[in-house]
């Protein structure tokens, strides 16, 4: 039995065509992936992402504890601030990505992937230590995401709270909006501008409709998963289980700025110590195709008659309609500008490493 959102019940309202992921019935599309990519790139789009997981991290301990399980330095936190960390196993491998909120001293939120949710506290729950209460609140948590250059401008027509002076990773708590309270966090997973919005999973419905009234007027359009993923992609933001997982880790997925070596101990540092030390085996790298051909997940790199990597994402980008993809290979040949070819149905198909991200927001 899969999965439902709060919000499953108006999605054929909008049309929307549903596939299982991972365990979930989720949207990955409404009226179109090209339309609502485009959407979100030039006015804004609404994505019910109620399916991820949060956990509250709470107790005299609280810092200490996600000090230990996560590569960023959290005590650099103040309270209404969050920042983007993984955790790690001791060999370096991933648990997952995740987003840290600090609510105040010993009050933590932390937002996790849903297919990841068992996994994650359950290797919480393994690291316990100290005086530290873990709740996972996911069921009672809906999400919604409203992500695009008009986002400001439309969540302002249904808050009077001071949501233009947030600035990214920046959060406003208990924020009205029309009677329902809302944890509003000046992030997103687009490479555009936005805002996530947690509420009681009692009040997604209505908040749904709020803000997509609200929109309208400026073209916000109901957006899935499909406009999700090649938006995040052109950002070069990772997917866990595709540019992350437990045999890679955030050195060689280009995420070392999230990797605090100098903060103290915590798990899986020494490995990732060892490789920043010692020169990283693999590197993630963009790929731009220079045959006809579009690279897709798995497929393998090979450069000199070898197999060096193969892609973890790839696609026809919406926005610049380039076929391009994201992808593990040798770091020998990881600069920019190598040719490469990308085996596409037994055919081996001319690439070069590219420059990333494939796109970059306007100011």
């Amino acid at each position: 039995m899969l999965k439902r959102t709060p919000l499953f019940p108006i999605y054929a309202e909008h049309g929307a065509r549903v596939i299982d992921f991972g365990g979930w019935e989720l949207p990955v599309q409404f009226a179109g992936i090209q339309k609502e990519h485009d959407a979100v790139r030039q006015q804004a789009g609404l994505f019910d992402v109620s399916h991820m997981g949060e956990v509250r991290v709470s107790g005299e301990d609280a810092l200490d504890f996600i000090q230990r399980i996560t590569t960023n330095d959290a005590a650099k936190l103040e309270a209404g601030q969050c920042q983007y960390s993984l955790m790690c196993y001791p060999n370096g491998g991933v648990v997952d990505d995740l987003l840290v909120y600090k609510l105040t001293d010993n009050d933590y939120m932390l937002v996790i992937n849903a297919s990841n949710i068992d996994k994650d506290v359950a290797w919480m729950q393994m690291n316990l230590a100290g005086q530290v209460e873990l709740v996972n609140v996911s069921e009672d948590t809906a999400l919604l995401a409203l992500q695009g250059p008009l986002a400001e401008q439309i969540l302002a027509n249904v808050t009077d709270a001071r949501i233009h002076a947030l600035k990214p990773f920046r959060f406003l708590n208990e924020v009205d909006i029309k009677g329902i309270k809302a944890l509003v966090s000046r992030t997103g997973y687009t490479g555009e501008d936005g805002f996530e919005l947690y509420i009681a999973e009692k009040d997604a419905v209505e908040l749904w409709k709020l803000l997509l009234e609200a929109g309208r007027e400026h073209g916000l359009v109901p957006a899935g998963l499909g406009a999700r993923d090649t938006l995040r992609f052109e950002a070069r933001l990772p997917l866990y289980g595709q540019e992350l997982s437990q045999d890679i880790t955030p050195l060689e997925a280009g995420l070392s700025f999230f990797v605090k070596l100098d903060k103290g101990e915590f798990i899986g540092r020494d490995v990732l110590a060892g490789q920043k030390a010692n020169g990283l085996p693999r590197k993630l790298v963009g790929i731009e195709m220079l045959e006809r051909g579009i690279p897709r997940p798995h497929y393998p790199l090979y450069a000199e008659g070898k197999q060096i990597g193969e892609v973890t994402t790839g696609t026809q980008s919406p926005t610049y309609k380039t076929n391009v993809g994201l992808a593990l290979i040798d770091s020998a040949y990881s600069a920019l500008g190598t040719e490469v070819n990308v085996e596409i149905r037994g055919v081996q198909v001319k690439a070069k490493v590219a420059a990333t991200p494939f796109h970059k927001r306007k100011p």
